[in-house]
């Protein structure tokens, strides 16, 4: 699977854009704020519908244009597909595939497969339970469709009973047709834990084996799936929170108060490991992940390095650079010194200045 080029025009810093990417690694140099990891947010972007960072879609749009456009071409077992995104700043974004309209942008999820490393990530321990959700979501809705349908109905149907909880204030009445609600948010929810609980435990052992390795043998890590509530006990626990729902006016109960738990020789890392434990176990997590995805989808995901390397040490640089092997990889660098004297093969190097992209 690699991404064969990418065209925008009027997207973040980048005015036009036409490049073609090498099918293994593609380096993009230059200062900081000049567009690199804008580069690889709309490479996400064209894959998901989505931006790592987590922003609106018209914020997307160049600094004084109305609309940005997005095509990308992606070729995954031998057969090319065509992505096309329109952004305006007014209006609902559209999204073709292969020249055909798509009804909802999650339509592109699993079409390809994107792994995203950046140096948040390396706090991915050290941050709270909502980052580690989001990475579990983030992978599995590429991997499973189920889940993201599943996940998607969950979140409407929790913010639709929060608001409802907030209404119960002022119309007691209402709390009759909260049971409806209940009964879909166990039916999602349900499925929601279960396949998190999956993922995690088929991530577990790939990730303590790779953990042994970057620490010499030193430190053995056990990550474990913290279910805020199991599949059988979830009706029974919004029967219990019920008045203290009423009372604080959300939801205290659910799969969106689950969390990942690493421990190193039984001490939880996440509130008293150093700062090289938890970013090494963060390192470990990234790299479990291309390892399961490969498994997965029989293929190499795409994977994008926003300038983690300066982040990193030379031996948890070096673990990480074994990991490209076959992978199609976008890296970005302030400079390119601190990857070449690695002599690993590049494909492309890419100049970045203001939007500006050039090949050197």
């Amino acid at each position: 699977m690699i991404i064969e080029s990418i065209e925008l025009q009027n997207y973040r810093n980048i005015e036009k854009l036409k490049l073609p990417l090498g099918e293994k690694n593609n380096i993009l140099y230059g200062d900081n704020a000049q567009g690199k990891t804008n580069l690889l947010e709309a490479i996400f972007f064209g894959s998901t519908g989505k931006s790592f960072r987590f922003c609106k879609d018209k914020e997307l749009i160049h600094f004084g244009a109305e609309e940005a456009h997005l095509k990308m071409i992606l070729k995954k077992k031998g057969i090319s597909h065509r992505i096309d995104i329109h952004l305006k700043k007014n209006k609902s974004k559209g999204v073709a595939i292969d020249g055909f309209p798509v009804k909802k942008s999650s339509d592109l999820f699993g079409l390809g497969n994107i792994i995203i490393f950046s140096p948040e990530d390396l706090s991915l321990i050290k941050n709270g339970p909502k980052e580690r959700r989001r990475f579990i979501d983030l992978e599995l809705c590429q991997l499973d469709k189920i889940y993201l349908y599943h996940l998607s109905m969950y979140n409407k149907v929790l913010q639709q009973r929060n608001k409802l909880l907030k209404e119960l204030y002022f119309r007691p009445k209402l709390e009759e047709t909260l049971f409806a609600w209940d009964e879909e948010l166990v039916k999602h929810g349900k499925m929601v834990i279960s396949l998190r609980r999956d993922f995690v435990e088929n991530l577990r052992k790939k990730v303590e084996n790779i953990h042994g390795e970057i620490s010499g043998k030193r430190e053995e890590l056990l990550l474990s799936y913290e279910e805020n509530v199991s599949e059988e006990n979830f009706s029974l626990q919004l029967e219990k929170n019920r008045e203290a729902e009423k009372k604080q006016q959300t939801t205290l109960s659910g799969p969106h108060r689950d969390d990942l738990s690493f421990q190193i020789n039984g001490q939880d890392i996440r509130h008293f490991g150093s700062q090289g434990q938890q970013r090494t176990a963060a390192l470990s997590l990234k790299l479990a992940e291309i390892d399961l995805v490969r498994e997965r989808i029989q293929d190499n995901p795409i994977l994008l390095l926003d300038d983690v390397f300066s982040e990193l040490d030379q031996k948890r640089q070096n673990f990480l650079l074994e990991q490209l092997g076959n992978l199609q990889s976008l890296i970005t660098c302030t400079g390119l010194e601190e990857l070449v004297k690695h002599r690993f093969p590049i494909d492309h190097v890419f100049y970045v200045e203001n939007g500006q992209v050039q090949c050197q």
